[in-house]
């Protein structure tokens, strides 16, 4: 049996940014770097986290040099190739195959609300034309929501479609996967999903946007996911649906923007400007954190 392409904790990497816009690769690398040594041995970059809406194929081409040149030796990433068409999906996949990307997080073409076949059509045309493993990335709170049996039978059909990242929230995919009986690879893609997925035994992993600023906690928590019955599963559970709780009502990136920046893992920086009162709700949070943050380790 083939080894899965992702299994146990992916960190879900932001994209820093200069204050011109540009991919900072020095504080990516910084990052990428910072969490290996918390025991992360592996990556998803360019994904909703890393704002793949905004990056041009120049962006993707800097991000994925740098994820390669930070992680050579030690760990390995997946990249995320969205875009709105075919074209500009194909271009990111080869940019990413280019530059050493374990696999591919396919998600659905954006802006537009497409019917299940549109979506099919668009799945198989790209594996068609990218040799590389390809995880179906299920992001309907940004793009048509993939369904079951669209998803089963793109995975029977397509031999480097290996599997999805679902993001939806739900676990119905996952259930149909593992019911099935099909060597797909099962990932979780929401953090508040992950203990009832480990709970019920249904996924091969979790590519974590919570894991790019509060590795400790994920790596904890999914080793936990083995004994899921006890209390430090529930306990490890509870602190997780705390902070997603606390960093709730911000668009997706922005709150892992300002807990990173209080970690010192990346400065936070922003591709749309900031109300006033957004920004003092970053340093609300940024002050929450801290406390919370601080008691955690204290309790350990």
């Amino acid at each position: 049996m083939p080894e899965k392409v992702v299994t146990g904790v992916y960190a879900a990497i932001g994209t820093p940014r200069d204050l011109a816009g540009r991919v900072d690769a020095r504080a990516l690398r910084f990052a990428l770097q910072f969490l290996m040594q918390k025991g992360i041995r592996g990556f998803a970059l360019n994904g909703a986290t890393g704002e793949y809406c905004i990056a041009s194929p120049g962006d993707l081409s800097t991000i994925v040099e740098a994820g390669a040149e930070a992680t050579k030796g030690r760990a390995e990433f997946v990249c995320g190739i969205g875009a709105a068409g075919i074209g500009g999906t194909v271009e990111n996949g080869r940019i990413a195959i280019e530059g050493g990307a374990k696999g591919l997080l396919l998600p659905m073409p954006h802006f537009f609300p497409y019917e299940q076949d549109d979506l099919d059509a668009f799945c198989r045309a790209a594996a068609e034309q990218l040799p590389a493993p390809i995880l179906l990335y299920n992001l309907p709170v940004f793009t048509t929501g993939l369904e079951a049996p669209t998803v089963l039978r793109l995975v029977a059909d397509c031999p480097n479609i290996v599997g999805i990242k679902d993001s939806s929230g739900s676990l119905e995919i996952l259930r149909a996967l593992t019911e099935s009986g099909m060597d797909a690879c099962r990932i979780v893609g929401s953090d508040n999903a992950l203990a009832g997925a480990l709970r019920e035994r249904v996924s091969d992993g979790v590519i974590s946007g919570v894991a790019y600023v509060l590795p400790e906690l994920l790596l904890a928590l999914y080793a936990q996911g083995k004994t899921p019955e006890t209390a430090e599963f529930g306990e490890l559970s509870r602190r997780l649906d705390e902070f997603i709780g606390a960093t709730g009502g911000f668009p997706v990136p922005w709150a892992l923007k300002w807990i990173a920046e209080s970690r010192s893992i990346a400065p936070a920086s922003f591709s749309q400007p900031l109300s006033r009162r957004r920004r003092e709700q970053g340093r609300k949070l940024q002050e929450w954190f801290s406390n919370w943050h601080a008691a955690a380790e204290v309790t350990g």
